[in-house]
């Protein structure tokens, strides 16, 4: 009860909306079996096959939506936390619960060391250049 004698049916103004902690969305996990391939700038696309992940009773809204983000644009993890206004550790742990489950997967990105060396790339183009 608050000062005035009156029953508060939440904790926080009107403002703050409804809160819910990260760890419940992730049923406490705070990682995944996907975990370890899931950088910032991964990249999340949705399967072809993942027609209606809303019929999948074992997916949060939060999954449903990652997986409509996806659907037109593939995101990279860092963007779905960003439009989802949520920790990069539950958008990781929400994309590793869809890999699982096969509605996305993940491109990641091409590491440092398997990129062309610039020298390459310059004399490439002094070649066409040239031409």
């Amino acid at each position: 009860m608050s000062a005035d004698g009156q029953e508060r049916s939440h904790w926080f103004d009107d403002d703050a909306g409804p809160v819910v902690r990260p760890y419940a969305m992730t049923r406490g996990r705070t990682t995944s079996a996907a975990q370890h391939r899931l950088d910032l700038i991964a990249v999340v696309v949705t399967e072809p096959h993942a027609d209606d992940p809303e019929a999948d009773p074992t997916l949060s809204p939060e999954h449903v939506d990652i997986v409509e983000l996806c659907r037109d644009t593939p995101q990279t993890v860092v963007e779905l936390a960003a439009e989802l206004d949520l920790p990069v550790g539950v958008v990781r742990v929400l994309i590793g619960d869809l890999v699982d489950t096969e509605f996305v997967h993940v491109n990641r990105p091409v590491p440092p060391a398997e990129l062309p060396d610039e020298s390459v790339l310059r004399d490439v183009i002094n070649g066409l250049r040239a031409l």
